[in-house]
């Protein structure tokens, strides 16, 4: 659960080093929840085997015991002792593509362009607003975070916001290493990606900025280069595209050079990537807005015309299809919310002001980056398209608005909207497979010293009771009891929320006492070796509420092959809801999902208004 926000003044701005640091929690306890998660999840014959297993582990003396030790003396000696391990788990040791398997997006409203000029014009202000973001960053001068909801007004750790535009990450043959700029380093270009064409832009010329007459005549003239196919270059930003360990070879071949070398390097200090997609010719649903913000349409439209590398990629499309790419591990999706409606907001004010300024013509033109490829790379960049092509062709997108009622309506329940939601999550999965599975929803963990998340296993026992009784055919099982049923549920996914953003949860304490045990080159112990372990982590439904105050949503892919991911954003009278799966599965449909999804809601709010209407008829 990404925490709802409010912003405090600048001068009250949360120091990260004044924030407790991440608790280690209770090593029974973390079993215990680990036990009472998995039961449902397993055959009876299997969850025996765990529950031998995991008292073994946990016995006094015993392995686990000797493990939460030396977490707890980690705890001592660094400021996060999940922080590191965590990235490298979830991020960096993964080596599928980074589009849709790994990096979100967010879809703007389309936007009305008349012409290239008006596409021009809003990237324009888009990088200088995304430039004065950056200041106000640079400077310290954001608004600190505070969060609502549970545990509310607790200041959040800021440590995210610095990472936003001087990151980088950068693959590697087994793992990628995430490389942050310090704040000396030059970052004062964008890049502009345009017909799959890198351009480096400075926004300082001397001592002076540019303005936005200034910035809109680079573009225009970056444009009109790309017209030129004579200085074309290859398009190499296909490669970035491709599975982590192909892209590192790539690179390491790429890089052999000391032209592309020169190129790389500018590429990896920029701030940001701008790119300017050509229209792609088809209809601009949010489903297809929403794809196309995650893959760039494939090799044969706007998909290398990105640089999946770096955090922030801007998407301007001729044909109004606009969003932004983020690189997942430097921060999180709330921070990349942020940024983004204060972005867009600028926007909307600068638009509001007719412009007076001029662009200064003695201003020198953007440089191209000039790419060197062997037949070898030339090879990788082929085997890169197609691989993307093939990513293209699997993803299904369905996005879907729940207009009925949205989080007022559940409120005057007096339950928790992101609660009531998984809860039709589950009721959806199940009416679609008649089974509960493992679901990972991520709980903030900003409270505390450069906290990132932690899992809500959002899938409880109390959750499976209540999708039962609303898929069983026996009118038997009365409204007051399918409402009592929905109210226990409701309660134990708003208890483990609570542990969870409290720094309770059982995921982060497991992966560290399965990686301590790796630093103490122990044999791995049974607990982690087990099938109830793997099949817990295989989280088909990977979810995720990400709140927005502008009109734009957050939209990405699944991230097991048989999985859905779905991004929520719940707004006072409707809902909207971003459903992804794969084509080549064969027990996964994003339509069939929405579909059982709105019928779960609808169930849901006739069930909640009845008990409403005979508890005010009672009184």
């Amino acid at each position: 659960m990404m925490p709802v926000l409010k912003r405090e003044a600048a001068e009250a701005r949360s120091d990260c080093n004044m924030l407790p640091k991440v608790p280690v929690p209770d090593l029974q306890l973390t079993l215990d929840a680990y036990l009472r998660s998995v039961q449902h999840l397993v055959s009876k014959t299997q969850f025996r085997k765990t529950k031998a297993i995991v008292e073994t582990f946990g016995k006094p003396g015993g392995v686990g015991e000797k493990l939460q030790k030396q977490l707890l003396e980690k705890r001592e000696k660094t400021e996060n002792w999940v922080y590191d391990v965590w990235l490298e788990d979830m991020y960096l040791k993964n080596r599928l593509a980074l589009p849709v398997n790994s990096s979100p997006a967010l879809v703007f409203p389309k936007q009305s362009f008349r012409d290239v000029k008006d596409s021009l014009m809003f990237a324009a202000r888009l990088i200088l607003s995304v430039s004065q973001y950056k200041t106000m960053v640079d400077g310290k001068t954001l608004p600190a975070d505070v969060a609502r909801g549970q545990k509310a007004d607790a200041p959040l750790c800021m440590d995210q916001y610095k990472r936003l535009f001087s990151s980088y990450r950068r693959a590697g043959l087994e793992q990628d290493t995430l490389i942050t700029a310090d704040g000396s380093s030059d970052s004062g270009h964008v890049i502009v990606a345009c017909k799959n064409q890198f351009f480096t832009l400075n926004l300082t010329e001397g001592s002076c900025r540019l303005n936005e007459a200034d910035v809109q005549a680079q573009l225009q003239w970056i444009y009109e280069q790309t017209l030129n196919a004579g200085q074309k270059q290859p398009a190499v930003g296909l490669l970035t595209s491709d599975g982590r360990t192909d892209w590192a070879a790539a690179r390491d071949q790429l890089l052999k050079d000391p032209v592309n070398r020169e190129s790389v390097e500018v590429m990896e200090r920029c701030m940001c990537v701008v790119c300017l997609d050509d229209p792609t010719g088809l209809e601009p649903s949010d489903a297809n807005r929403a794809a196309l913000m995650l893959h760039g349409g494939g090799p044969d439209k706007n998909g290398a015309n990105r640089w999946y590398d770096k955090p922030l990629q801007f998407v301007v499309g001729a044909d109004g299809v606009c969003g932004v790419v983020c690189e997942h591990s430097p921060f999180e999706g709330i921070v990349l919310v942020q940024c983004t409606e204060h972005v867009l907001k600028h926007i909307r004010s600068s638009s509001c002001k007719p412009s007076s300024s001029q662009s200064t013509s003695e201003l020198p033109h953007p440089r191209r980056l000039v790419w060197k490829c062997s037949a070898r790379i030339q090879s990788a960049l082929a085997s890169s398209a197609d691989h993307l092509q093939r990513l293209v062709r699997n993803l299904d997108m369905s996005v879907f608005t729940f207009t009925a009622h949205g989080k007022e309506l559940i409120k005057r329940q007096k339950m928790s909207p992101d609660a009531y939601i998984q809860l039709a999550l589950q009721l959806a999965f199940y009416r679609c497979h008649r089974r509960p599975v493992s679901t990972y929803e991520s709980a903030s963990l900003r409270r505390f010293r450069q906290g990132r998340v932690d899992n809500i296993r959002s899938a409880t026992p109390e959750a499976l009771v209540f999708a039962k009784a609303m898929t069983d055919g026996r009118t038997s099982i009365q409204d007051t009891e399918k409402m009592e049923k929905l109210r226990a549920a409701i309660e134990a996914q708003t208890q483990i929320t609570a542990l969870a953003v409290a720094g309770m949860g059982t995921d982060n304490h497991l992966l560290g006492l399965r990686e301590t045990a790796k630093e103490m080159k122990m044999k791995t112990p049974d607990i982690f070796s087990d099938e109830t372990y793997h099949i817990s982590n295989h989280f088909i439904l990977s979810t995720s509420q990400v709140p927005t105050t502008e009109e734009m949503f957050c939209c990405y892919g699944p991230v097991v092959p048989n999985g859905y991911g779905v991004c929520y954003n719940p707004q006072p009278d409707r809902m909207l809801f971003c459903v992804s799966s794969f084509r080549e599965s064969k027990e996964t449909c994003s339509g069939l999902f929405v579909r059982a999804l709105d019928e779960g809601l609808q169930d849901m709010m006739r069930l909640c208004t009845k008990h409403t209407d005979h508890s005010n008829r009672a009184e």
